[in-house]
Formats: C-alpha cells, sequence, structure tokens
C-alpha cells in the first residue's frame, strides 16, 4: 500500500506559556536539555521535526511524541504548550531573543520585528524529479490557499480579536515580496542566484512564500515540495487529512501532468497566477472557509467551501485507490462545524474570553496526546 504514497514529513513550530494562555519564552534552555528542538529567533516559540514516512500510520506518534516529552518538560517549570499561531496574549511590541549573539537573529529582529513571532506546521512531501517537483509546486501554489482555509487558527493577537483567521499569515512578512511560478529547475537555480545578488534574500534560506522547493543543497540539489501556508493544526486528525488532500492533489499531477498544471490548464498567464495566488492567499487569511476565492483555470469567483467539496470529489477515486479514504474523513467536520479560528472566535461571539478560549484549548490539547486518544482506531473521524 505505501509504495505509492509519498514521504511525508512535518517541522512543527509551538508557542510556550501558561496554562491561562500566556506567553513565556523558554526555547533556549529547552533546546539546552532535549534533544530534537530547535529555537526560533524569538524564545516564545521552538521547532521540532519529524523524519519522512511514506504510510501514514506512524505519523500521528511521530507528531505527539515530541509535544509529550515537551509538556513533561514544561510542567516541571509550571508551563504548557499552547494553542493557535499568533501571540494571542503576549506582548507583540517586544521581541524576546532566543541567542542575542546570533547575527542573523539580528537581522530578522531589526526587519521584521515580532511579525515573524509565529507558529505554524510546514507540510513536506517527498518529490525527486525537478520536472514532477516543479510541475506539483505550481499546482500547489494555486491552491495553497485552501489549505490555509482549513487550517487558520489566529484570530487573536495582543490579547485583541483582529478581525483575522489566520493573522499569521496576514502579518508574517513574505520574501521576497514577489516570488514567481516557477517554469523549470533553472529558472527557480536562476531566480534564486538573482535575488541573493540584489540582497532580497540573505541566504538560500530566505525565501518565505507560501510553498518552496526545498533539500539538501538548495538551489541545486532539491528533493521535495514544503507548504509553508498552514497555520499550527494540533489535532493530529485534522492534520493527517489536511496532508493526505495536498498528497492526493500532488499525486493527480504526478499521474496526469497535462491536466493539472496550471501553466498549461490556465488561461491566464504565470504572472496573473502569481497575483491570483497572493491575492486568494490573503483572502483566505481574513475569512478562511467563508472567503470568495478566484479558481487557477480562469479566474473564476467561487466559494473557499465550495472549491474544497470540488476538490476532495475530485480526488475521492483515487484516495479509494491509495487507501486513504478514511484519512480524508475530518476533513468534513471542518467543513462543518469550521477551523479553529471560526470555532474560537464563536465562543467570543458567545460571551466567552480570549483567555477562557485558550484554557479551554489547552487542555483540549494535551487531552489529544493521551496515548488512548491518540491510539489508531480511537478517533472517531481518523
Amino acid at each position: 500500500m505505501t509504495k505509492d504514497h509519498l514521504l511525508k514529513g512535518f517541522e512543527v513550530e509551538l508557542f510556550t506559556g501558561r496554562r491561562d494562555g500566556r506567553n513565556v519564552g523558554i526555547a533556549a534552555t529547552a533546546k539546552q536539555e532535549l534533544e530534537g528542538f530547535v529555537t526560533e529567533p524569538d524564545h516564545r516559540n521552538l521547532e521540532y521535526v519529524t523524519a519522512p514516512e511514506s504510510d501514514y500510520g506512524p505519523l500521528t506518534e511521530a507528531l505527539l511524541s515530541p509535544r509529550r516529552t515537551l509538556r513533561t518538560w514544561l510542567q516541571s517549570r509550571d508551563l504548557t504548550l499552547l494553542p493557535g499561531s499568533t501571540l494571542s496574549l503576549g506582548d507583540a511590541t517586544r521581541f524576546e531573543r532566543s541567542d542575542p549573539k546570533n547575527p542573523y537573529h539580528d537581522l530578522i529582529e531589526a526587519t521584521y520585528g515580532t511579525d515573524v513571532v509565529t507558529a505554524s506546521i510546514h507540510i513536506n512531501l517527498g518529490i525527486e524529479n525537478p520536472e514532477a517537483l516543479f510541475q506539483a509546486l505550481r499546482l500547489v501554489r494555486c491552491e495553497a490557499a485552501l489549505m490555509l482555509a482549513l487550517s487558520a487558527s489566529s484570530p487573536f493577537l495582543n490579547g485583541e480579536v483582529t478581525g483575522a483567521h489566520s493573522q499569521r499569515w496576514l502579518q508574517f512578512p513574505l520574501t521576497p515580496a514577489r516570488v514567481p511560478l516557477f517554469v523549470d529547475h533553472q529558472h527557480f537555480i536562476r531566480w534564486t542566484e538573482e535575488q541573493i545578488a540584489a540582497g532580497t534574500m540573505h541566504n538560500v534560506r530566505h525565501l518565505w512564500t507560501s510553498v518552496r522547493p526545498n533539500g539538501p543543497e538548495r538551489p541545486h540539489q532539491l528533493n521535495r515540495l514544503e507548504l509553508r501556508i498552514c497555520d499550527l493544526i494540533t489535532d493530529p486528525a485534522h492534520l493527517l487529512a489536511i496532508t493526505t488532500l495536498l498528497e492526493l492533489r500532488v499525486q493527480q499531477i504526478l499521474r496526469a501532468p497535462s491536466a493539472h498544471d496550471p501553466m498549461t490548464r490556465s488561461s491566464l498567464n504565470l504572472d496573473d497566477l502569481e497575483q491570483l495566488s497572493l491575492d486568494n492567499d490573503r483572502a483566505a487569511a481574513q475569512t478562511s472557509l467563508e472567503a470568495t476565492l478566484h479558481h487557477w483555470e480562469d479566474g473564476r469567483p467561487l466559494q473557499c467551501r465550495d472549491w474544497l467539496l470540488m476538490l476532495i470529489e475530485s480526488v475521492e477515486p483515487l484516495a479509494a485507490e491509495l487507501h486513504l479514504s478514511e484519512r480524508l474523513q475530518p476533513l468534513a467536520t471542518i467543513l462543518d462545524q469550521g477551523n479553529q479560528a471560526m470555532r474560537w472566535l464563536a465562543s467570543i461571539r458567545d460571551g466567552g474570553t480570549i483567555q477562557t478560549v485558550l484554557s479551554n484549548s489547552i487542555r483540549a490539547m494535551e487531552a489529544e496526546e493521551s496515548p488512548l486518544v491518540s491510539a489508531p482506531g480511537h478517533h472517531a473521524l481518523g
């Protein structure tokens, strides 16, 4: 079954803080005392990375095991893990350095400030063939807004309701400001070298966009697609459902490139597709599943939920073939009940406060890590 699946790995960024939802930084100490955790420029969040896996079976444990380890370590310091992708109850006016001596962090703080202090999930899919990789990148770039809409979990900042479902994506500095839909690998190499020479990228890692090619020696050696647009998704069943939809779309273009590549299938040119993707990403960040987006085929407007329903229906035969139908099922819950941000905002409208909403979600996040809850077959939709 798994030989037809792509390798999958996750980069998981998490905030730490108190049980009332207030952010407290401890990343530098965690890195020193725990294996497998790395710091971000601000010490209020940290990151771990899962090893590549083709089978979905081990991925739940791969996602939750580091969280359990970190949570146990935090408990002795009266701290916990926080849901959400922004400094919901934190001070976004002040940068809290994890490594004051790091010159690259000097640059990050001076250039971007706390706009970069966010938590997210990066989903990596292994694709070795360069032509196939850039075909998949074009398709995912044009549909990245849909993945953000499913994952949005950052409606708060500085103790305020921002009015957006993904404040993280609205504030995060896309770098460089304009990134083309790459025609092929050579286009990517040439463009990257031009950006570094011009100073719009400071190194090969300094490409912050919704989706990018990645590999052991960028830009020359590439082996995976990295979707960077998703907010933090704490429920592993929901994360794996979104990953399954992403993989199935990539599998579709790998099997039939001419039928799914925006470069050949769209009536819009690549410049127009770049702008359409940017506009869709911002619309999804603002109102997620309720957003009006524009389809890459011809620019026609459609509701985000409707597009997702069409997409899910289109991948269902392939999901059945690859024994992934059950993995898609949690998407129905997200479409019906809303993503994390929408559920939080509904609680606020019902009279809740940001603090009570976060406190409830902190407990729910902890419950997700229970061996009983995370066991195969326990989750009703997993």
